[in-house]
């Protein structure tokens, strides 16, 4: 099983840069969900586990449930983060692939993206979702599921893709 492991960040000031993707599925209201099981044995690093605690704790306290992790979400960020480091660039280059490997995997009906670049906390990067629309839009959205994955670039500055699901 695919097991995530990265060291915490000790980099110097951070930069951001991001932006926030989302859409809904053209599935009909009719169409009979994947039953895909909707496990959760990915193993996170501290940095991943606080940024999950924080987005579930801005939801609760917005009267909002809380979000499910799902190994093929964590998947999909991981993958996405691997791409963007290669690339050098923070992007949401190939969202409707992940957005279509969901649908297919786990019967998403809707997907929703934040990414970040170079906070060096779980803390950070909240604040500067929540400092825009778009991403805190999605951290509010009606999803029911998430992943997450915090990767390091050569320079040690960390790319953060969280991705989420409603099904």
């Amino acid at each position: 099983m695919y097991t995530i492991t990265k060291h915490l960040c000790l980099t110097l000031v951070c930069v951001l840069m991001f932006s926030s993707c989302a859409t809904d599925s053209d599935l009909p209201e009719n169409t009979e969900l994947k039953t895909a099981d909707l496990v959760d044995y990915v193993t996170y690093s501290q940095i991943e586990i606080d940024v999950l605690e924080a987005v579930n704790d801005h939801r609760i306290s917005k009267g909002l449930s809380s979000l499910k992790r799902v190994d093929e979400i964590t998947f999909q960020a991981y993958d996405h983060n691997e791409y963007m480091i290669q690339q050098k660039k923070v992007s949401h280059d190939n969202f409707s692939t992940r957005y279509t490997n969901l649908v297919n995997e786990i019967g998403a009906k809707a997907v929703g993206e934040n990414i970040a670049y170079g906070y060096r906390t779980a803390g950070a990067a909240l604040k500067g979702w929540l400092n825009s629309e778009g991403h805190s839009e999605n951290m509010e959205g009606d999803y029911t599921h998430f992943g997450i994955s915090v990767a390091q670039d050569e320079d040690g500055k960390n790319y953060f893709t969280n991705i989420f699901v409603r099904r």
